[in-house]
C-alpha cells in the first residue's frame, strides 16, 4: 500500500492552509493605538478651553470621527486603562482603583495586544499603556524593554524640586508640581523618545499586520516640559478653567463635597500658583501634541499609511479647580469625559469599506470599553472572551445616530456611578445621595436638579442603568503594596515625631528577620509606643495616616530602624 501519497496531500494541505492563513493576516489593517494620560477637553476641537494649542489632535479629528460624548470607565488611571486593554467593565472585574495589580485579579486575561497577536499580528508598543507596568507576556516588543516591565522611559526633571508648588505635607503627591525646562525636545527625554520608537516602527513596512500602541505620557503630573511649549501661554494672560463657578458645591451632599474638596486647591489658592497650574497643564498638552504630531507625520510619510487604522483616547480627564477640585476621581463630566477619535482609511476593514467620514463628530454616549470590540470588528477578528464593551461601529458607519443609552463611569468604591446619556447626567454615589444634570443648558455641572420634581422622570429613567449588582472591590495583596523606606536608628530620641496630616489608610509591616520584632508608633511628642509584636516571618496590617513615624525594636529592647508614611497605603519591610 502505497502510503506517500496521502502525507503529501496532507503536507500540502497544510501547507495551503497556512499560506492562506498568511495571506489572511497580511490582508489585515494594522492598528495605530494612542492614549494621551489625563487629557480632558481642553483641546481645539472640544472647545473645553479657549487657549489651548492643539493642532495635531484637531488634525486627527479633521481626518476621522471626534466622539465629543466619549467617557471613560473609570477616573483613575489603573482601572480604566485595565477596562480598554480588557474590554471588562470595572462592576465585573472588581478593580475600581489605582492601587489593585492586573494579574492580582485577572491572571488569565487577554489584553487586546496579545488578542491580536494570537490572530497573526505583531504587537509592540512604547510608553505608559497600563498603569506602570509593561505586562510583558501581552507584547512582542516594547519600550523601553519589556524586561523592565516600567514603560516610560528615563525623562529630564529639574535638579532641585518643587520648582513651583511647595509641599504642603505628606498627603501631597510628589508629582504635583510645574514648570519649564530650559532643554530641548529630545533632551527632555519621556514622550519625545516614545514617538521616536514608534515613528521608527510606522516608517517601516512590516512582515505581520500591526498593533501598534503610543503611550504619551503628558499632561499627567509633573507638568515640566520644554520652555518653549510655555511661550504661548504668557502668565499674565491665562484665563481660569471656565468650568469652575464659586459656590458650585453649595447644592450636592456633603458625600459629594467630601469627594470634591481634597487638600489640593486650597494649597494652590494659598501660594498662589491656580494660574501657572493652568499655564502648565496647558503647556503641557501642547507638548505633547507636538508628540502626537511626530508619530501622525511618521505614519502620513510612511509605507502605512492607507492601511493603519488610528484610535487615540485619553484615560480620564481631570479638574483644575471646578468643583472646588484638583486632580480626578470623581464622577463629574469634567473627569469622566474623555477625548476620542477613530480614522479608518477606505478599503481597509469589510465591517467599515468605506472608511470613516473625515471630520465628522459623534455625539452619542459612548465608553472607553467599547474599544476593544471595535477593534476586532474593524480588523475581523473573534470579538474575545468576557467582554462587556459594545462595537462603536454602527456609529463610525453612521456617526448622526445613537448605540447605547448611556455610557457608565465606576468610582473608587464598587458602588459609586456616573451616567452619561445623550442630554443628561445622572451620579448616584454609594452611600445613596444623587445629582441629576441637563447637560445642553448645563455643560459644567452647576445646577443640581435631582430634588426638582419636574424631572423626576429622568431620575427614574437613569437609575435604571445601575447594574444590580457591582463585583466586591479585589483586596490588594501586602506585597504589592507600595514599600516605605527603611531608615536605620538604634536611638530612640532620635526617632522623628509623628506629624499626623490626613486620613485613615491601610499599613502592613513586613517582618523579614529571623527574631520577634516590637512596633512603635512615636507619638507628636516623639515618644514611642508599644504597639504590640510581629513574629519573625510574620506581618501585621493597621490603619495610619500620613506623617506618622512607626519605629521597630527588638523584642528584648533595643531600636532598629523607623518608617515615615507617606501620601497612600503601603508596606514597611523590617529587614
Amino acid at each position: 500500500m502505497n502510503r506517500t501519497l496521502p502525507s503529501a496531500l496532507g503536507l500540502a494541505v497544510a501547507m495551503f492552509a497556512l499560506l492562506g492563513a498568511k495571506a489572511a493576516a497580511e490582508s489585515k489593517p494594522n492598528v495605530l493605538f494612542i492614549a494621551l494620560d489625563d487629557l480632558n477637553d481642553w483641546i481645539g476641537c472640544m472647545g473645553g478651553h479657549p487657549q489651548t494649542v492643539t493642532p495635531n489632535l484637531d488634525r486627527l479629528a479633521s481626518e476621522g470621527v471626534l466622539f465629543t460624548n466619549a467617557h471613560c470607565p473609570a477616573p483613575a488611571c489603573n482601572p480604566s486603562r485595565i477596562s480598554i486593554f480588557s474590554g471588562r467593565s470595572p462592576h465585573t472585574t472588581g478593580i475600581y482603583t489605582n492601587a489593585q495589580k492586573l494579574r492580582d485579579v485577572l491572571p488569565d486575561v487577554t489584553l487586546l495586544p496579545k488578542h491580536f497577536s494570537n490572530h497573526g499580528y505583531w504587537s509592540g508598543g512604547s510608553g505608559k499603556m497600563l498603569h506602570y507596568i509593561i505586562d510583558p507576556v501581552s507584547w512582542d516588543d516594547y519600550f523601553p524593554a519589556k524586561s523592565t516591565d516600567m514603560p516610560i522611559p528615563e525623562t529630564k526633571y529639574p535638579d532641585e524640586r518643587p520648582l513651583s508648588l511647595p509641599v504642603g505635607g505628606p498627603w501631597q503627591y510628589v508629582e504635583t508640581d510645574w514648570g519649564p525646562l530650559d532643554v530641548s525636545d529630545e533632551a527632555f527625554g519621556g514622550d519625545y523618545t516614545v514617538s521616536e520608537w514608534v515613528g521608527d516602527k510606522l516608517s517601516r513596512k512590516s512582515e505581520k499586520p500591526f498593533f501598534l500602541a503610543c503611550g504619551i505620557y503628558r499632561p499627567h503630573e509633573p507638568w515640566f516640559v520644554p520652555a518653549k511649549y510655555f511661550e504661548k501661554f504668557p502668565l499674565e494672560s491665562i484665563q481660569l478653567p471656565p468650568g469652575y463657578k464659586e459656590g458650585d458645591l453649595d447644592d450636592v451632599s456633603e458625600e459629594a463635597k467630601k469627594l470634591a474638596k481634597n487638600r489640593y486647591f486650597p494649597h494652590i489658592l494659598e501660594h498662589d500658583q491656580w494660574k501657572q497650574g493652568v499655564q502648565s497643564y496647558l503647556a503641557s498638552i501642547h507638548f505633547a501634541d507636538a508628540m502626537l504630531g511626530r508619530v501622525l507625520d511618521a505614519l502620513e510619510n510612511g509605507p502605512n499609511k492607507d492601511n493603519t487604522i488610528v484610535v487615540l483616547w485619553s484615560d480620564h480627564g481631570w479638574h483644575l479647580g471646578e468643583k472646588e477640585h484638583w486632580q480626578k476621581y470623581t464622577a463629574w463630566r469634567a473627569c469622566t469625559r474623555v477625548p476620542l477619535m477613530v480614522k479608518v482609511p477606505a478599503g481597509v476593514s469589510e465591517a467599515l469599506p468605506d472608511g470613516t467620514p473625515a471630520g465628522a463628530s459623534c455625539d452619542a454616549p459612548v465608553s472607553l470599553v467599547g474599544l476593544y470590540p471595535t477593534l476586532t470588528e474593524l480588523c475581523g477578528l473573534p470579538e474575545g472572551d468576557k467582554v462587556d464593551g459594545r462595537s462603536v461601529v454602527p456609529l463610525l458607519k453612521e456617526p448622526s445616530t445613537t448605540l447605547d443609552p448611556v455610557a457608565l463611569t465606576f468610582l473608587h468604591d464598587g458602588g459609586s456611578v456616573g451616567v452619561s446619556g445623550s442630554e443628561w447626567r445622572y451620579i448616584r454615589y454609594s452611600g445613596g445621595a444623587e445629582e441629576l444634570y441637563h447637560t445642553p443648558e448645563d455643560p459644567y455641572e452647576w445646577n443640581n436638579l435631582a430634588s426638582d420634581p419636574e424631572h423626576q422622570d429622568q431620575l427614574e429613567r437613569l437609575r435604571a442603568f445601575i447594574p444590580d449588582s457591582f463585583t466586591e472591590r479585589a483586596v490588594v495583596k501586602v506585597k504589592d503594596l507600595p514599600a516605605l523606606e527603611w531608615k536605620a536608628c538604634t536611638e530612640a530620641d532620635k526617632l522623628p515625631a509623628s506629624k499626623p496630616d490626613g486620613g485613615k489608610m491601610r499599613l502592613a509591616f513586613v517582618n523579614r528577620r529571623d527574631a520577634t520584632v516590637k512596633l512603635h508608633w512615636v507619638n507628636p511628642e516623639g515618644v514611642p509606643v508599644e504597639m504590640g509584636e510581629i513574629g519573625a516571618g510574620k506581618h501585621r496590617e493597621i490603619e495610619g495616616r500620613p506623617g506618622t513615624t512607626w519605629a521597630v525594636s527588638k523584642k528584648d529592647g533595643g531600636f532598629l530602624g523607623y518608617f515615615e508614611v507617606l501620601d497612600r497605603a503601603a508596606k514597611g519591610v523590617i529587614r
